[in-house]
């Protein structure tokens, strides 16, 4: 088990980050896991999450978090309550990659990783509260699956292929952003709708999020 290279370190801290902003508990178990087997050479600041109590503690959250996250309504209560606690997190988990010995690069960790906690917390909230508004609820469990599964294959190909990781985190930078922009698009024009509905004034209805404009019809030619 070989010591984590310069690569490794930066994807490895842009990866817990972000993955911190979509599950911060899995993150801990999966990093708290990696370190007690043997699986990974932790940097010295992360090895004190392969305490036996950290993985316990972790695993319990895990599990309540897996369920909480796949009920309509309740994950974004849960989002909401997690908005104070991802993004500080993120930003201590990446600067423990590099830890007191790096006090500089810790600092920009820090900075980056709490960014990008930020802005997949963000990306996650705003998506699953515009999901929340059909009242089907498989799409909302298919959304949280998806999450469930990007976390660890993040964190996995960071420490495996971090110039692979780079580029595909831009794209899921880039992704996030978009789902921001337009999922809160839509939350303010239904916001908007309910305000016009208990006012009495003409409702004339919110298009749906991820649901694109359709042309004009064509007029059809005059003889």
């Amino acid at each position: 088990m070989t010591a984590l290279d310069t690569p490794q370190l930066l994807a490895l801290a842009a990866a817990v980050g972000w993955a911190s902003g979509v599950r911060l508990y899995l993150v801990v178990l999966l990093v708290s896991l990696a370190g007690y087997f043997g699986w990974v050479s932790l940097p010295n600041g992360l090895q004190m999450l392969a305490h036996p109590a950290v993985i316990a503690a972790s695993g319990f959250m895990v599990f309540v978090e897996f369920f909480a996250d796949k009920v309509p309504g309740l994950d974004s209560l849960w989002d909401m309550v997690h908005t104070a606690i991802r993004i500080p997190a993120g930003a201590a988990l990446a600067a423990s990659v590099f830890g007191a010995d790096h006090a500089v690069m810790a600092v920009v960790a820090a900075l980056m990783g709490g960014g990008f906690a930020a802005t997949a917390h963000a990306a996650k909230a705003t998506t699953r509260a515009a999901i929340n508004t059909s009242p089907e609820p498989f799409s909302n469990v298919g959304a949280s699956l998806v999450e469930d599964s990007a976390v660890p294959a993040g964190l996995w190909l960071a420490v495996a292929h971090p110039l692979v990781f780079g580029l595909v985190f831009v794209l899921v930078l880039v992704l996030s952003v978009w789902l921001i922009a337009k999922s809160w698009r839509f939350l303010r024009a239904l916001f908007s709708r309910v305000a016009r509905i208990f006012s009495g004034r003409p409702d004339p209805g919110v298009q749906s999020a991820f649901q694109f404009k359709k042309p004009p019809p064509e007029e059809a030619p005059h003889v």
